[in-house]
């Protein structure tokens, strides 16, 4: 019990003394004060484990004082016994509504002194006990969520790899161009003011999904060297819904980026894309960057149906679609941070 500091607040100092001589021998450290003022002042120097409070004082009564401290977050667990020779119903009744623990009328006994103050003393130590056990217990919850969180992450992570590794060998995509996507991507989002740095993160390890659905899409139109026909074409068309098949089963964070990228990234800004013929802010964020991200590599890089164009026309040909094709603030980005584009468009050629 030693370590409990004990504060008495008291007007006339004599039961100041009669309070300290009845506790002397519990071993407790004192402080004390002749008025509510220099209560207040020394609980600003100490941290006191119990407050023994009069009522009636000159200038602050024991009232005022009990409020401004529960008032204050760094004293309101302060337990505050009052100690006073008012007995009537109101004002026992007062004391306890403003937030003291126990209550006390003068002229009171020794035995009945320490057992009081022992309580509460004992129960206060055991909340605070209790109080730090639940915060440990919540942060190591909060801990073991986020590892789990990661752990997830990973997984998908993980997931997303494979699947690259699967549509890299069965579709017209390579891995230069998957990697390069995401490059763009994630710069876009940076630099897109209603993004954070988790969209960034976020659409960096999904856009290599985007085009995930063309493993569904038979061998002879996918890598048929010449232009489609209409009716091939149609079917080429379906590797965004063959995508939100495959990947609708899931609801974490990456899949669900994915599926909405691999669906709507087709989508133009003016309502003329595909397969559903969203437009404008109705496409989601990560499909209108891909949208810029998967033209602008694919203009600029070599397919078996065509040579990359020169960096200006494909950058001329971005700015054209702007408020047709591509998202006009995204065009704006593009052009804004124009020799980063270019510096992503020169690797892994």
């Amino acid at each position: 019990m030693a370590q409990y500091h004990i504060l008495i607040v008291d007007d006339i100092a004599e039961n100041i003394q009669v309070a300290m001589n009845m506790l002397k021998e519990q071993g407790y450290q004192f402080s004390y004060a002749l008025n509510g003022e220099q209560a207040l002042l020394l609980c600003q120097d100490y941290d006191f484990d119990l407050i023994l409070l009069d009522i009636m004082m000159p200038g602050m009564n024991g009232y005022q004082v009990c409020e401004h401290l529960k008032a204050r977050p760094e004293y309101a667990e302060i337990p505050i016994v009052f100690l006073t020779a008012k007995v009537d119903i109101d004002s026992i009744a007062k004391a306890f509504k403003i937030g003291a623990v126990d209550y006390l009328s003068k002229p009171f006994h020794s035995e009945e002194l320490i057992a009081r103050v022992n309580n509460h003393l004992e129960l206060s130590s055991a909340k605070k006990v209790l109080k730090d056990l639940n915060l440990n217990l919540q942060s190591a919850l909060i801990h073991k969520e986020k590892r789990f969180e990661t752990e997830l992450e990973e997984s998908q992570k993980e997931m997303i790899y494979v699947l690259m590794e699967l549509m890299e060998a069965t579709s017209d995509e390579t891995g230069s161009h998957i990697k390069r996507v995401s490059d763009y991507s994630r710069l876009l989002a940076l630099y897109h003011p209603s993004l954070s740095d988790d969209d960034a993160n976020t659409i960096y390890h999904a856009a290599p999904m985007h085009d995930i659905g063309k493993i569904a899409v038979p061998h002879e139109i996918l890598h048929k060297p010449g232009k489609l026909t209409p009716a091939e074409f149609e079917i080429m068309k379906t590797h965004t819904t063959k995508a939100s098949e495959i990947l609708r089963m899931s609801d974490r964070k990456y899949i669900t980026a994915a599926n909405i990228i691999a669906s709507q990234h087709h989508e133009k800004w003016d309502g003329s894309g595909y397969p559903q013929g969203l437009a404008g802010e109705d496409i989601h964020i990560y499909a209108r960057i891909v949208a810029i991200a998967d033209v602008f590599d694919a203009l600029t890089h070599k397919r078996r149906y065509k040579k990359a164009w020169p960096i200006s026309e494909a950058v001329d040909f971005v700015n054209e679609q702007s408020g047709k094709h591509f998202d006009p603030q995204l065009v704006k980005i593009f052009n804004e941070h124009l020799d980063e584009f270019i510096k992503i468009a020169q690797t892994g050629v």
